[in-house]
């Protein structure tokens, strides 16, 4: 018997989609270019991918920007691909297995509770470094949605009243517009080159250095936001830029730091452990199928 599972993790600039078994195991991974342009095109694009392997799955787990309205599996925001907004997307895609839809962030935190640094742990979070920057809450050993499927939204953080995406946390902390910085700075030719970006932060570059050192101390004030309103035992950090030791290794330097700037902060707040994402930029896709075997298993 079949048991193994399509895994789809949809992105603002890359679909990445690969074979995941019961058992957590990743058999095969590929990426291509998210087909953007718009919804019908998109959509095919989904459809092609599917179709390879529709005859072979027991199921389909889908990680999605925006947020995900699990009442009915809708779609709202989108992200980057704007055109996902009110869409339902299993019922439109044309597939005879069971379909789980969840969104990045969420999925990123599930992948780490199922079979990564945050398993084990009653009270974490994943914090995803990406265009934006994703989050998921695990919460008593769980996933916590909230109230509207909204809870860890960090993108939508504002530090300033007058509401522009400049001033929201998926603009300062994004990750893509750290290393575009770098690149400008550097006067590198592709503005996007990450592997040459952190081989000049990894040097400690003179130019590069400080740039970096600005974005993981805005990465460390979040999860000490963060921090004071619940109380985790563990961060893991994800996203492609995870991959660098240094992304990590930093950020909790930068946190520590926090801390030691004020007595009262430190004499009261207790600090979290920070950590690495155990699947790094391929977490969406291990969550996107345990979020698909809790919905299969609460059918059961």
């Amino acid at each position: 018997m079949n048991l193994n599972y399509l895994a789809i993790d949809i992105g603002g600039t890359n679909v990445k989609y690969g074979i995941v078994n019961r058992a957590g195991q990743l058999i095969e991974r590929h990426s291509e270019p998210t087909q953007s342009e718009n919804l019908t095109v998109f959509l095919a694009q989904l459809q092609h991918i599917i179709n390879r392997y529709a005859k072979t799955i027991k199921g389909l787990g889908i990680s999605v920007p925006g947020k995900v309205d699990h009442h009915d599996e809708t779609i709202y925001g989108g992200g980057a691909l704007t055109f996902l907004d009110k869409i339902n997307l299993p019922k439109m895609l044309d597939i005879q297995v069971p379909v789980g839809i969840e969104n990045d962030g969420k999925a990123a935190a599930l992948a780490e509770l199922w079979l990564g640094n945050l398993k084990g742990i009653s009270n974490g979070a994943a914090i995803v470094l990406g265009t934006g920057v994703g989050g998921g809450l695990v919460l008593n050993g769980e996933l916590f949605t909230g109230t509207h499927f909204q809870a860890g939204e960090l993108s939508f953080l504002s530090y300033h009243s007058n509401m522009s995406f400049d001033h929201f946390e998926g603009s300062l902390g994004s990750a893509v517009k750290m290393i575009e910085r770098v690149a400008v700075a550097l006067s590198m030719p592709d503005k996007h080159d990450g592997l040459k970006v952190f081989e000049a932060i990894n040097q400690r570059h003179e130019v590069a250095w400080p740039i970096f050192e600005a974005y993981v101390m805005e990465i460390a004030l979040l999860i000490y936001n963060v921090q004071t309103v619940v109380d985790l035992e563990r961060y893991v950090i994800g996203g492609g830029i995870s991959s660098q030791p240094i992304v990590t290794t930093e950020i909790e330097k930068a946190y520590h730091q926090l801390f030691e700037r004020n007595t009262v902060v430190a004499q009261t707040l207790t600090k979290a452990e920070i950590l690495p994402s155990h699947f790094s930029n391929d977490a969406n896709l291990y969550g996107a199928i345990y979020n698909l075997l809790l919905k299969i298993d609460s059918k059961v």
